[in-house]
Parts: structure tokens; sequence; C-alpha cells
């Protein structure tokens, strides 16, 4: 990060055709019309973490961060796929959209779970070993297999011309972001100059818990005993809903460290540990319009001046 402190720590996240910025107690979202007006949504947090603050603590805030950072991300796709249509096009229904996210966490499990999973103990047979979950290596190809999916499923859908616009807004995001980090008037001259690659990015924090997912699963599954029920589909299904259970411990260490990364960019091991994540994000993150640095910005100063007013900062 640049050398000044900032206030508070900002989030955010690209949505259809605008994006959504968060900060400790507010939340905003900015969308780009077909008319080029731009809709503004304001409001309020309500994380767990205020009611029980013993989840703020290391470790444990981690995985309530991210289920937040889902339902939150979830509401603001919703609120941008209504606002970013014409007035005459057909509007999804909660429950369409319901469906939708259900079957897009259905196929997220499938491919990127089950199936990595499965492949991962045929692929002993390509050396003649048979590759269990007590094995190091059943691990280390489950991990690549998923990155490898990952961002070749990635790379397919950048071609698609709506989702290349919502990797452009996310360039957006990160500049009016890094704008903010730096201690700089929020506005298009000073966002454009920054880069696109943000160390606290959701791909880097995928990246990251892949490869500890690697370490946790080498040293966990050993020990957890009774793995083999009925055939190998059913066994597959137990062992995969175990490492869905586990991604909750590692959600918690992969937060913490790209937290650390974020605050030490550069420190060495810092950068080779986050050095993943940014590669990955020159395929989620593209450079951005003057428009698009605009709509992310708007999203921006809505957040800032409202947590200023909330909790202004210490001189």
């Amino acid at each position: 990060m640049a050398g000044n402190q900032p206030p508070f720590p900002v989030g955010g996240q690209a949505v259809i055709e605008g994006v959504m910025m968060r900060a400790q107690d507010r939340l905003a979202i900015a969308v780009k019309r077909p008319d080029g007006s731009v809709v503004l949504k304001e409001d309020t947090l309500h994380t767990l973490a205020q009611r029980f603050p013993f989840l703020k603590w290391p470790f444990l805030r981690g995985p309530v961060i991210l289920l937040e950072a889902i339902v939150y991300g979830i509401k603001a796709l919703s609120f941008s796929a209504h606002a970013s249509l014409d007035e005459e096009e057909e509007q999804l229904s909660s429950w369409q959209m319901f469906l939708t996210i259900l079957f897009a966490f259905g196929m997220a499990i499938a491919f990127f779970g089950l199936l990595p999973h499965y492949l991962s103990g045929l692929a002993g047979w390509l050396w003649g070993a048979q590759l269990t979950v007590d094995n190091f290596s059943f691990h280390v190809v489950d991990g690549v297999l998923k990155i490898v999916f990952f961002l070749l499923y990635v790379w397919f859908i950048s071609f698609l011309k709506d989702i290349r616009r919502v990797f452009e807004y996310h360039g957006a995001e990160h500049k009016s972001i890094f704008t903010f980090e730096a201690g700089e008037a929020l506005t298009v001259e000073n966002a454009r100059k920054h880069q696109i690659w943000h160390p606290r990015c959701g791909t880097s924090f995928i990246l990251v818990v892949l490869l500890i997912s690697i370490v946790v699963f080498t040293v966990l599954f050993p020990l957890l005993p009774g793995l083999q029920v009925g055939g190998r589909f059913t066994t597959n299904l137990l062992q995969v809903g175990i490492k869905i259970l586990l991604m909750f411990p590692i959600a918690s260490i992969s937060y913490e460290v790209i937290r650390l990364g974020g605050r030490y960019t550069d420190h060495p091991l810092c950068k080779v540990v986050l050095w993943p994540g940014l590669m990955t994000q020159r395929l989620t993150a593209k450079e951005p319009s003057d428009e698009q640095l605009e709509v992310a910005l708007k999203a921006l100063r809505a957040v800032v001046g409202q947590e200023c007013k909330l909790s202004p900062p210490v001189l």
C-alpha cells in the first residue's frame, strides 16, 4: 500500500455494470443504467462482529467476514442485475435469482470439489500407484487440478462481453481503492494512474485458500479414520463434505495471510505469497474506462462520506 495509512479499511466488489463498496459500517452500490445515468444505493452494514465483538479476533473473523461478503455480494449482484436493465426488459424475480445462485453454487461444488477429488484418486494410475486421501501426492494433485480448473474457467468466461465488462469494473474498483489508500482526492484523474491488481483482492484470496488447503488436508486426513463408506461415489461425497467443513479453518488462516500481505506489501515473503493471486488478477481485472472509474468512485465517495460521519478519523 502507499505511504498514508487510511483511516479505515475499504473493500469492494464488481457487479453488473457497477461496483459495490463497503467500509466498517456502510455499504454503497453504484450501477450505470442503459440511459447513461448512475443509480446509487446506500445501506448500513449489520455484521455479526458488531453484536459479538469476539468475532473480530484473529482466526475467528475470517469465516465470518467471508460469509457476510457472500451474502452482501449476492444482494449487490441482485440489485445491479435489476438496475442495469431497461424498463421494458423482463426483471428477474427473487425466486428466479435464488434458483440461479443455488445452481451456481451446485456447479461450483461439482466442478471445483467433486471432480478434482475424483480425478486425483485416478491420477495415481499414471505412475502405477494408488492415491488416497492419506497420501500427500493426492492433495497436491487435487490442489493443482482445482487451480487449473479455476484458471481455465476464468480464462473462458473472460471472452464473454458481459463478463469482460464486469472485469473492467473490477479494475475500476481496485484503482479507486488504491486512490483512497494513498490519501488522494477521489477523482478519475488520480484513480487512472493506479494499477488494477490489488493484494487484498478476492482472486488472491482464492489462490491462497487453495494453497493452504493442500497443507491442511495433507495433515488432517490421515488422522481421520473410517473415511471409506459404501462404494467409491459415496466415499468421495463424504470426503468432499469433510473438505467443505474444513474450509472454515482454512478461510481463517487464508484471511490472516491476505490481511498481512495487504499491510506489508513490500516484505519479500509477502510478495512471494501474494504473487500467484496478483498474476491471476491479470485475468479477472481489466483496464477500465473513465466512465467506469467514475461509477466506482461514486460508490466509494458515498461510503467514505458516510463512514467519516459515523466515525470521524483520528488526526
